[in-house]
């Protein structure tokens, strides 16, 4: 049996509002109120962060703190590399979304010769660039990143030489750039987007499967097509955003709530649906804010149902 490495990240310099660096902790307390031993029943790896950029003075405007962050990828990409060629299953639990770049780099990386797909489970489609983005926050940009596109065609911003050396680095971390293709990207519940991120998903042809969409045709038709789209890959990663779900339904402790998005009885299908392909090389699960939520810790204590159900269908899936 495959043993499943957790891999700690409290990183949230990719984001504009502090206190996801703080959402592994809240679902850790989570665990512990629901009186489950699930965080002493695996290996774990706590990763260094660089937390105390969010003091300095910023003169990357268009990309905020992006040494740092690059920094914090590099380190996630080696330890989850790492993770997969000890034959063990990378589960990481991370602050901001730019982490997604870290993992999908160290799947990339430990399997250079193979193509992997990703099912980004999100209310945002993180697919800005410096060129683009209307905030500067990094936590917006991974996917641009990991498919080394730029999206010039929608450019409004002139990024400076210190910013345009970094984002080419994080383009290219462990030395393949892209990571993936566009047609092996496929969203779930993206329903907050900026016009740049339109047309790239417009331009390639990026599927999202919208909450609607998914109620209305079914999620065993909705995971069987994006099974089929992603037939062609040797991998699948999962980044599973909290912000995915339904702010007003669950709560609003996350960095940047949307409403009308899934319940997490509908998350557990899409996660548990994909993994059961056996493809499935790493899991992540973001933007848990302890510090926004209203409800006091109910989005962690959401994420951790989430977290401890998917993970019995890892363990049945990769048992040998």
């Amino acid at each position: 049996m495959k043993k499943i490495n957790i891999i700690k990240n409290r990183s949230d310099i990719g984001a504009g509002t502090r206190g996801s660096d703080l959402g592994v902790d809240a679902i850790e307390i989570a665990a512990i109120n629901a009186n489950s031993d699930f965080f002493n029943c695996y290996e774990y790896s706590d990763l260094e962060t660089a937390n105390e950029a969010v003091y300095e003075k910023q003169e990357t405007l268009y990309a905020l703190r992006v040494g740092k962050v690059l920094e914090v990828c590099e380190r996630l990409s080696i330890a989850v590399k790492l993770c997969l060629k000890e034959e063990k299953f990378p589960l990481v639990l991370s602050g901001d979304h730019s982490s997604a770049l870290g993992s999908i780099s160290g799947v990339k990386c430990a399997n250079p010769d193979k193509r992997v797909g990703v099912v980004w489970i999100d209310a945002h489609a993180d697919i800005h660039s410096p060129h683009t983005t209307p905030s500067g926050n990094i936590h917006g940009m991974p996917l641009a990143a990991a498919l080394a596109d730029d999206n010039m065609d929608r450019k409004v911003n002139e990024v400076s030489e210190t910013t345009h050396k970094n984002w080419e680095a994080m383009k290219s971390i462990g030395g393949i750039s892209p990571k993936i293709k566009h047609e092996d990207l496929v969203y779930f519940g993206v329903r907050d987007t900026e016009e740049p991120e339109d047309y790239t998903i417009a331009k390639n042809g990026i599927k999202n499967y919208k909450v609607e969409e998914v109620r209305y045709r079914g999620m065993e038709v909705c995971l069987a097509e994006t099974l089929d789209r992603l037939k062609h890959c040797d991998l699948i990663y999962i980044s599973f955003d909290v912000d995915s779900m339904d702010c007003d339904l669950i709560s609003k402790g996350t960095g940047t709530p949307v409403s009308k998005g899934f319940d997490q009885h509908e998350i557990k299908q899409i996660i548990n649906g994909v993994i059961k392909s056996g493809k499935v090389a790493c899991v992540e699960i973001v933007e848990v804010n302890p510090c926004l939520d209203n409800k006091g810790n109910v989005m962690a204590e959401t994420a951790f149902e989430v977290l401890e159900n998917i993970t019995k269908t890892i363990e049945e899936v990769n048992i040998k």
